[in-house]
């Protein structure tokens, strides 16, 4: 069991922290924050460093998001996804995989197809165009997208993309969710960590 920030006791739970395109886990982002956060509070973090973050290939990503998912088969499983991890994530669930679904899905600032066709690094990214009709396959529940009106990788927003199927928390003006937009602590999700029902805004 882990202790909450009120005294109480939560059962121990598994999350993977996802990140995304140029990411090497910096200090001061919100992901790093994050883990570090849910490690001391006693649960099982996996934020694995993906490979060649600055010029990734798909099928890269897919084997290392499915070996981190392998390292605690019949664990109870969040996933937290940014950015490009957000696309990687959809084709999982679209090929589908021995380790899905998983408990539940927080997908934050997606890159939006047009970005990712017009940007050559990402291109092999794209989604096909069923690949919404396939999003719950991994996850038990909804899964939860966040996303803003003015992030630049997603115009127009993510959930007029990504947001037919998905559970939807809209911060406007937050950009990218990055560190770029201030995101260095993000209370907000380590809130979502701790609570599936808690919405997720700016703060």
């Amino acid at each position: 069991m882990a202790a909450r920030s009120d005294g109480r006791t939560e059962p121990r739970r598994r999350f993977l922290i996802l990140h995304g395109w140029q990411n090497h886990r910096p200090v001061g982002h919100w992901q790093r924050w994050l883990a570090e956060r849910l490690t001391a509070a006693g649960h099982d973090v996996c934020y694995p460093q993906l490979p060649d973050p600055e010029f990734p290939v798909l099928k890269d990503w897919l084997a290392a998001t499915e070996q981190a998912l392998a390292r605690a088969p019949g664990a109870e499983q969040a996933v937290v996804a940014h950015s490009l991890s957000c696309v990687t994530w959809l084709h999982l669930a679209r090929q589908g995989s021995v380790h899905l679904p998983v408990g539940r899905v927080l997908l934050v600032a997606p890159p939006g197809p047009r970005f990712l066709a017009e940007t050559a690094e990402l291109r092999g990214f794209q989604l096909p165009t069923d690949a919404l009709d396939v999003i719950h396959s991994g996850s038990l529940a909804v899964p939860r997208l966040v996303c803003a009106d003015n992030d630049r990788y997603c115009q127009p927003p993510a959930d007029a993309v990504y947001g037919r199927l998905c559970d939807v928390d809209r911060v406007n003006g937050a950009g990218h969710l990055d560190m770029a937009a201030g995101y260095g602590r993000w209370l907000s999700a380590l809130r979502w960590c701790e609570d599936a029902t808690y919405r997720l805004n700016a703060e």
